[in-house]
């Protein structure tokens, strides 16, 4: 299922070169470029503030956008740079390439944990421990799930919950080339001070032993 794709507006940059970069700026402004998909590339202005949030959200290098530009047709764009003040960090040049619906593109996809009612382990007091809340897929520009979903029905204490326990969409496949665990359901505090109390009992009852035998 295709998830929600954010949107990224922009409006189209009047001239090219320095000076119309310079502009932009002070307009608030941070100039880009759009390149790639078969087409000319395309000068274009995002607002300032409103790319200073997103770069601050995160994952902003990863993140499929939805390109709406007046005039123009909505197109799929990654981001494959971004240009930086050397003093303040502040972005000052943006590069993105469209992306076609067959484009292959890393993207990172939430992980949502469901049927915890399901789950001998959580029902006696066990707790579910998220290892990873996104996992990084390499998946089709037109085929983007909205989300992974961890099936947690029968899991007891001590079962994990691996990637290859989820169901990917078809020709999406994980960055990371091994079988890594996205969860695990661990023991209560109770039931493990309990375990350690028996253990620290068996090992009081051998030392005796010992010293009997002696």
């Amino acid at each position: 299922m295709a998830g929600s794709i954010p949107d990224l507006n922009a409006t189209v940059r009047a001239g090219t070169g320095k000076g119309a970069a310079r502009q932009a700026r002070r307009d608030g402004q941070v100039p880009g470029i759009v390149y790639g998909g078969g087409e000319d590339p395309q000068s274009i202005n995002i607002p300032f503030n409103v790319l200073l949030k997103k770069l601050k959200a995160g994952r902003f290098m990863s993140t499929l956008f939805n390109l709406k530009v007046e005039g123009n047709e909505d197109v799929r764009v990654i981001c494959r740079g971004v240009q930086r003040d050397v003093v303040k960090d502040l972005p000052t040049h943006i590069d993105l390439m469209r992306l076609k619906r067959t484009s292959k593109v890393n993207l990172f996809i939430p992980v949502e944990f469901v049927n915890e009612d399901a789950s001998p382990g959580i029902k006696r007091g066990g707790l579910l421990t998220v290892v990873r809340q996104e996992v990084e897929l390499n998946v089709t520009a037109g085929d983007i799930p909205e989300k992974l979903v961890a099936d947690l029905t029968g899991l007891d204490v001590g079962d994990t919950i691996t990637i290859s326990s989820i169901d990917l969409p078809s020709g999406a496949t994980p960055t990371i080339d091994r079988d890594f665990v996205i969860g695990n359901i661990s023991a209560p505090s109770s039931l493990r001070s309990s375990d350690d109390d028996a253990a620290e009992g068996d090992a009081e009852d051998g030392g005796e032993e010992a010293a009997a035998e002696e």
